[in-house]
């Protein structure tokens, strides 16, 4: 056990922040910390790398923090830069001084033993070499070529000094100075902020097969899901630990909770059964010692807590739009978007109730995009037109910018004046602003407040087209899940720019690509793309998309010039009976595909090549997921036909 908490409390003057912490880790061990905003992930990190010191108990409990001899804690707040002045590739470099130190010292003792060799140097000289192996001392050039380009940095960006870097770059940087120093115990915080999608990609793989321990605090379930064999949660003060990723702690967290729910209403029946009995006889001389039997019977029990309520509450806003809009929302023709220069044009066409999600790299131009139909920038050439009856509704993160000492209450009922008091609250409730909430002052809000306060005031407008960029930005785990459910429910149209793969395979049924030099629109969902991106078997031949033998129109469908009779039954259940058939093969498929991908994770050649097992383990669940989404799309099939 490279790490080991127990019987800790911590707290903030008298206020109790987690009691009781059991946490272990183990060498090598990927451990995932989960929870509300506010709840103590942060705390708990202080509290590891020894910024916080455990509260003093009157108790006989020991309280115990204990860190394997020898270990070293890495994280991003303690990376410092050494010289604002020196260039990029200097700094970065930096890193290295201490393993450099110890060639030099493992040549000294070398030498020595070659002269005069004893116990304790070669002892030592063991020791070092193989801590020096652990840190990749004879690849260190090899690691920084790596990362630094991984990270995005140019060769031209690595000779400017590091004070002309933004503070995202800098946040960039100090993770590859805490990345190549090679920690016992790497701890991030966050660490898929101001990462573009193929880093993160990137980045789920190195520290699946990183050689020390990570403790990782995120918000984007599909990195935990990714890297995580051990989940903590803290949860109204208190910590529980669940074995498996975080898709497997969710459906665990469910199960036990369901139990507890069932053994609860079943002891609670029992008891009111017993007591029923006793009370019916009590006073009765016959039957007064059964009835107190049944008395003592509940004394005797182990009483069954009621289960607390899932601290995660769902957002409840009106998904129809006040209007509908025709069938062609949006389509944009060589629409050219930047601001001093050209950063992509964009050629696309969105229909009504489609759900566009808009990915790709840092810097190319997705939030440009929707400034420009939004109306916030001017298009740099092409064009762009609306649909009939559109009716826009945009959210970008300067609009959470609270500096207001208004409250919550008074900034909403300012923006609606007609509503009633009762009205402004039930609606502010719909996003989470309950009892004394609502009387905040906005200076005093987070930024997950910020964001939900700005979705209360654009879902009042009940627009049919939702423009929304990064909108899960400074939202926890819970929160992301009830928004993801309020995106999915919405019956307009919507286009958002997430960086959350989650949320973008849960939601968008279509994608804009973003890459260095073009925009690419694809007609099918997150899954498609990930499994088929680069393939020979995706083409695009004749404005028709192809996936093997699936075919799905491009967005410049040809026109129809019929006239509309109204819907054909047998048609549609004819075009049901199909998709019904083609899902049946692809559900077969995904078997097929997955158990090649099986046998060869199981192959004892792959057995130590760890990069290798992660990818196929990684194929094996994004297969699971795609054959899950199948089977409900069949089952729901099924129904309807039988109906």
């Amino acid at each position: 056990m490279i790490l080991s908490i127990s019987g800790v409390d911590v707290s903030y003057g008298a206020d109790a922040i987690i009691k009781d912490v059991e946490f272990s880790l183990k060498e090598g061990e990927k451990v995932a910390i989960v929870g509300r905003n506010g709840c103590g992930k942060t705390t708990l990190l202080r509290l590891i790398t020894g910024e916080l010191t455990p509260d003093h108990k009157d108790s006989n409990t020991p309280s115990i923090v204990s860190i394997a001899d020898g270990a070293v804690i890495g994280s991003l707040d303690q990376m410092s830069f050494t010289d604002e002045n020196a260039c990029l590739s200097d700094e970065i470099k930096s890193v290295f001084r201490p393993i450099l130190k110890m060639k030099e010292e493992i040549d000294e003792l070398l030498h020595k033993l070659d002269t005069a060799p004893d116990e304790e140097t070669s002892t030592r000289y063991a020791t070092l070499q193989e801590r020096f192996n652990y840190l990749g001392g004879y690849r260190l050039d090899k690691d920084y070529e790596l990362l630094v380009q991984r990270f995005g940095f140019s060769d031209e960006e690595l000779k400017r000094p590091l004070s002309s870097f933004s503070g995202g770059q800098r946040t960039k940087i100090a993770f590859i100075k805490l990345l190549l120093s090679k920690p016992d115990i790497l701890i991030l915080d966050e660490p898929t902020n101001h990462l573009d999608i193929s880093t993160i990609s990137w980045l789920e793989g190195y520290l699946a097969s990183y050689r020390g321990a990570v403790i990782l605090v995120s918000h984007d379930r599909m990195f935990i899901d990714r890297i995580a064999e051990t989940v903590y949660e803290i949860e109204r003060g208190k910590i529980k630990r669940y074995p498996g990723n975080y898709t497997a702690f969710a459906k665990r967290k469910r199960e036990l909770r369901e139990k507890q729910q069932k053994d609860y209403e079943a002891q609670q029946k029992e008891i009111e059964r017993l007591n029923a009995v006793a009370e019916r006889f009590i006073h009765k001389a016959t039957k007064a010692s059964m009835a107190k039997s049944k008395l003592k019977a509940i004394e005797h029990m182990d009483i069954i807590e009621k289960p607390e309520e899932d601290d995660i509450r769902a957002f409840h806003a009106l998904t129809e739009p006040a209007r509908e809009s025709g069938n062609d929302v949006l389509e944009t023709e060589n629409l050219a978007i930047g601001y001093d220069s050209v950063l992509s044009k964009v050629t696309m066409k969105l229909k009504k109730g489609q759900k566009l999600g808009i990915i790709g790299g840092n810097g190319l131009g997705k939030s440009t995009f929707l400034r420009t139909i939004a109306g916030q920038l001017p298009a740099k050439g092409g064009k762009y037109r609306y649909g009939h009856g559109v009716e826009l509704g945009y959210f970008e993160q300067q609009m959470a910018r609270y500096e207001s000492n208004k409250t919550v209450f008074d900034e909403f009922r300012d923006a609606y004046p007609t509503l009633t008091d009762t009205a402004v609250r039930n609606i502010l409730g719909g996003f989470l602003f309950t009892g004394d909430d609502v009387f905040k002052e906005l200076t005093m809000l987070s930024g997950g407040e910020k964001v939900r306060l700005t979705l209360a005031k654009i879902f009042q407008e009940r627009p049919n087209l939702l423009l929304l960029d990064e909108p899960t930005n400074h939202v926890d785990i819970a929160g992301k899940e009830a928004l993801e459910d309020m995106m999915r429910d919405f019956k307009g149209s919507l286009i958002f720019v997430s960086h959350d793969r989650y949320l973008v395979s849960r939601v968008a049924d279509s994608l804009l690509i973003f890459t260095e030099g073009k925009v690419e629109y694809f007609p099918f969902d997150y899954e498609e793309y990930i499994r088929n991106r680069g393939s020979e078997n995706l083409k695009n031949e004749d404005g028709v998309w192809r996936i093997g033998n699936r075919v799905d129109e491009a967005p410049e469908k040809k026109k129809d010039d019929r006239p509309d009779r109204g819907a054909n039954p047998g048609k549609e259940r004819s075009k049901m009976e199909r998709r019904f058939k083609r899902l049946e093969e692809l559900m077969a498929e995904c078997d097929e595909k997955k158990a090649a991908l099986t046998a060869e994770l199981e192959a004892p050649e792959n057995a130590s090549d760890f990069v290798k097992l992660g990818e196929l383990q990684t194929a094996i669940e994004e297969l699971d997921r795609q054959a899950e989404s199948y089977m409900e799309e069949w089952a729901e099939i099924g129904e309807k036909l039988e109906a």
